[in-house]
C-alpha cells in the first residue's frame, strides 16, 4: 500500500538492519526506524512500534536474523528466541514464526546459518503478503454480492487495526476493502476509534485516507446503534489468535461488536491467515492475555497547537481527587490484598462487593493494618 503516493511494506531488511515503520508515531509523523539488534526487535514488539499478529511474527523472524548478526552462537540464538516469544504472548503468529525459524536453523553450521535465516525470514514475510492478498480476493466476493444486491455504497464496520500496517501489505480485514476499492466498488468504512490506544482512529483511518477510501471514525460504542439503524452492511475484523474450534481472540471490544451484529442480523467476518490459527490450545480461557500499562487508559497522545506531539492525562488518579467512586476503583486496583479492599469498600460505603476471595466470614483482624490505613484516607 501507499503513503503519500509511495508504495511501502511494513518491514524489510537492508544493510544488516531491519527497517520498520514506527507505528507509535502515526498518524502525526511518518518515521522509518532501524532495528540493529535482537533487543531492538523485542523492544519494537513490546512498545508496539510494530503491532498486528502477522507483522509481529515477521519482526520476530527478522529479530532472530539480527541475533545471528550480533552473535553467531547457538545459546544466544536460543535465548533470543525465548525472549522474543515472551515479548507479546497473545498473538500466536509470534510463537509460530519463532518456532518455524528455530526448526529451520536446527543443525545448520555457523557459516551458512545467516543466509538460511535471512531466506526463511524473507519467506515468512512474502508468504504473509500473499496470504493477505488472497484473503482480500475471497472477501471481495462477499462485498461484490452485497454491492450488486444493494446497488449503493457498501458500509463496512471494522474494529482496531487489521490493515496493511498490521501485516506486511494489504492487511487482513482491510484487504477485501482495498480490492473492492481498486475494482471500483463504492465502499465506506465505519472505523471504531478502538480505545485505549486508538488504533482505529490513528492507524486504520490513516491508511484508508492514504488510499482514498471513504471512512468515518466513530466512538467504540456507536457500532450497535448504526447496525440497529441499518447503516452497517457487514463487519470485518482481524484476530490475534483463533483456536481450531473457531474461538476468536481479538482486540478488546470485538466481542460486543459481534453480539450487536448477531442481534441485528449483520454479517460478521473474521479475516485471518493460517498462521494465526492455534491448533493446540483447546479452550479460549487458556489463551494468555497481556496486561498493559494503565497509562494507556489514563493518558492520550496527540498534536498540540504548536504542532508538537504531547501526551496528556485525561483521568485524574490523585489521592485528593474529589470522586468517591474513583477512589474506590483506585483502592481496589492498588490493594495489597483483594479481600481487604473489598471489606473496606463495603464497610466504608455500604456497598455490597463480591470477588473470588470474598466471603461474609472473612477474618477482618487479619487485615486490620490495611483497613486502618485505608480508613484514614479521605474518601473525598
Amino acid at each position: 500500500m501507499k503513503i503519500e503516493g509511495k508504495p511501502y511494506k511494513t518491514i524489510w531488511f537492508e544493510n544488516n538492519s531491519v527497517k520498520i515503520i514506527d507505528q507509535t508515531k502515526l498518524p502525526h509523523r511518518f518515521v522509518i526506524k532501524d532495528l540493529k539488534t535482537v533487543k531492538d526487535s523485542i523492544n519494537a514488539i513490546k512498545t508496539m512500534e510494530v503491532r498486528g499478529a502477522p507483522l509481529i511474527g515477521a519482526t520476530a523472524a527478522y529479530g532472530l536474523v539480527l541475533s545471528i548478526v550480533e552473535n553467531n552462537d547457538l545459546s544466544f540464538l536460543k535465548k533470543s528466541s525465548e525472549e522474543l516469544i515472551a515479548s507479546r504472548p497473545t498473538a500466536i503468529n509470534l510463537k509460530w514464526a519463532v518456532d518455524r525459524m528455530m526448526k529451520k536453523l536446527n543443525g545448520i553450521n555457523e557459516k551458512d546459518i545467516l543466509k538460511i535465516a535471512l531466506d526463511e525470514a524473507k519467506a515468512i514475510k512474502e508468504e504473509d503478503e500473499e496470504f493477505c492478498k488472497n484473503i482480500g480476493l475471497n472477501g471481495l466476493k462477499i462485498i461484490e454480492e452485497i454491492s450488486n444486491k444493494k446497488r449503493d455504497t457498501v458500509n463496512i464496520l471494522t474494529h482496531c487495526n487489521a490493515g496493511w500496517l498490521a501485516t506486511i501489505d494489504w492487511g487482513t480485514a482491510t484487504s477485501p476493502i482495498y480490492h473492492a476499492h481498486q475494482k471500483g466498488i463504492k465502499v465506506h468504512v465505519w472505523v471504531d476509534e478502538t480505545r485505549p490506544r486508538n488504533q482505529g482512529a490513528n492507524l486504520t483511518s490513516y491508511e484508508l485516507n492514504e488510499e482514498g477510501i471513504s471512512n468515518t471514525v466513530i466512538t467504540d460504542n456507536a457500532g450497535g446503534i448504526l447496525m440497529q439503524r441499518g447503516q452497517v452492511d457487514m463487519c470485518i475484523v482481524g484476530t490475534d489468535r483463533t483456536l481450531s474450534n473457531g474461538d476468536v481472540c481479538n482486540k478488546i471490544g470485538t466481542y460486543l461488536k459481534a453480539l450487536a451484529a448477531k442481534d441485528n442480523n449483520v454479517p460478521f467476518y473474521v479475516a485471518l491467515p493460517s498462521s494465526t490459527i492455534d491448533w493446540h490450545t483447546k479452550n479460549s480461557k487458556d489463551i494468555p492475555i497481556e496486561n498493559r500499562n494503565s497509562d494507556e487508559l489514563s493518558k492520550i497522545e496527540g498534536k498540540d497547537v504548536n504542532g508538537d506531539i504531547v501526551k496528556i492525562q485525561i483521568i485524574n488518579w490523585r489521592e485528593d481527587h474529589k470522586s468517591a467512586h474513583a477512589k474506590i476503583i483506585r483502592l481496589i486496583a492498588r490493594a495489597d490484598d483483594p479481600d481487604a479492599d473489598y471489606i473496606w469498600v463495603s464497610r466504608k460505603y455500604g456497598i455490597e462487593c463480591f470477588n473470588e476471595h470474598y466471603t461474609s466470614k472473612v477474618d477482618q483482624n487479619k487485615y486490620k493494618n490495611i483497613l486502618e490505613k485505608n480508613d484514614n484516607v479521605s474518601p473525598c
